[in-house]
């Protein structure tokens, strides 16, 4: 497998200047599992003077005694075995004594852990800040996986609300980045790869560069014990104890089932139900809500939910409804049927993606870029400037697109373009198609439509 470190400029730029500040440092950093975050903080500390702690599942008292022994081992103190520190205080006070002129930097990971063992963790590290950390040399880094946790932590009615000096959520690679893993394999299966393992470098460096797309799809889904087979059903059990109902709302989801009234048909769930786990689910980033381009997010009701992970999106439209099979050591079955259905379901990463791609390509500045839809009528993607009063329209395609295709495809787009009130007067439109080949590209950009393909995603 090809792993390495990709993408986080950024974020290790960020923490770079942190370090070099002239004063101590509370910062928080946040995001789903999987996404880097320890890797991104041990790349950074890689030449720094720091303690790494990971917070486990146990009792308050053990993680105290595990960071007592590891500042033990950073300081080269042989008698702190025999130090009695029954608090995160009194431990952060005996570190803040023995703190030298270099800046250390105290990480805390799996934050969450700590707090879901005792509650009052937030508190006793808000004491150890003010009395004893502030006015030291550190820059203390609390990671957290839980995201519905941490932003409890960044609210106004915790304790720790004001010490923090920055957060930094890290978020999934764009696209852009999946080519970087894996060397060699075509525009079309890094698409595909996307669709299938998102953003989540953890689980794109899991895939082998030397085979075939559809091959790794088997190996690492497809059989038991593999840990992409098992790792959405683990995830999603963590958070909650009662899972099923949450797994019938996103298997609802992964099937197309995007509007309110639809998920209750599917699930066949009470309206209330619905309403309160997919806030759940919005709340700890697996599901976001969606809005049409233009409208006013408080006013509009026609609101569609989607799974906002493509891990997620692919694990309950290929894994869940087929775990019998795979438990029955029958995978292959099942990756003929993904076969037969992966273009239809590939069609809506390759919008997610053209979307990526277009403010690269397009000669305005994008404002607002989104779907557009309206009584039954929708435009893949529409980008907007406020300014300058330009707006495209485009169609994704995730096939060729022949001659007469195009002129079909223009044709409705203009039609559907006119239905969409923007500065319709005073506007300046464009027409555009975006799939996976396009037969006449050249033809069609010479008449001022904007078409693009794979060849262009370089």
């Amino acid at each position: 497998m090809f792993q390495h470190f990709v993408n986080r400029e950024g974020e290790l730029a960020l923490l770079e200047e942190l370090y070099h500040s002239d004063k101590a440092e509370f910062i928080i950093i946040y995001g789903r599992r999987r996404v880097g975050k320890t890797e991104l903080v041990l790349k950074f500390t890689a030449t720094k003077p720091s303690i790494y702690f990971l917070s486990e599942e146990r009792r308050d008292e053990e993680n105290l005694i595990e960071l007592k022994n590891k500042i033990g081992e950073y300081l080269k103190d042989e008698w702190i075995s025999k130090l009695e520190v029954k608090t995160w205080a009194e431990l952060f006070k005996y570190l803040a004594e023995k703190i030298d002129k270099r800046k250390l930097v105290l990480i805390i990971d799996e934050f969450p852990y700590l707090v879901k063992h005792n509650p009052g963790v937030p508190s006793a590290f808000q004491k150890a800040w003010d009395l004893y950390l502030k006015n030291t040399n550190v820059m203390l880094v609390i990671i957290g996986s839980s995201i519905s946790m941490m932003e409890k932590l960044l609210g106004y009615k915790s304790p720790l609300y004001g010490r923090r000096t920055a957060q930094l959520e890290v978020k999934p690679l764009k696209f852009a980045q999946v080519a970087q893993f894996l060397p060699g394999y075509s525009a079309e299966d890094l698409i595909r790869v996307f669709s299938c393992a998102g953003g989540i470098p953890f689980y794109i460096g899991q895939f082998d560069a030397g085979k075939s797309f559809f091959h790794n799809l088997e190996y690492l889904f497809l059989k038991r014990g593999r840990f992409l087979y098992e790792e959405a059903d683990f995830l999603l059990k963590q958070e909650f104890r009662e899972p099923a109902n949450y797994f019938s709302i996103l298997k609802a989801l992964s099937f197309g089932y995007s509007k309110y009234g639809e998920i209750i048909s599917y699930t066949g769930l009470d309206k209330s139900i619905v309403s309160k786990y997919t806030d759940n689910l919005i709340k700890i980033g697996v599901v976001r809500k969606s809005y049409p381009l233009l409208s006013k997010k408080e006013k509009t009701r026609d609101i569609r939910y989607k799974i906002a992970d493509n891990y997620y999106k692919f694990w309950f439209r290929f894994i869940y409804p087929n775990k019998t099979l795979i438990e029955e050591n029958r995978g292959s079955e099942v990756l003929k049927r993904i076969e037969k259905e992966i273009d239809t379901y590939v069609s809506r990463t390759f919008e997610e993606v053209a979307s990526e791609i277009l403010p690269l390509k397009l000669e305005f500045t994008i404002s607002k870029l989104g779907r557009w839809w309206h009584k039954g009528e929708e435009i893949d993607i529409a980008a907007l400037n406020e300014e300058t009063r330009e707006i495209a329209f485009f169609e994704c395609k995730w096939s060729s697109v022949g001659r007469r295709d195009a002129e079909r495809i223009i044709a409705d787009l203009k039609r559907k373009a006119a239905l969409v009130k923007w500065r319709n007067q005073e506007r300046k439109e464009y027409y555009g198609i975006i799939a996976k080949n396009i037969a006449n590209k050249e033809e069609l950009r010479s008449k001022g439509y904007l078409v693009y393909d794979l060849k262009d995603f370089g």
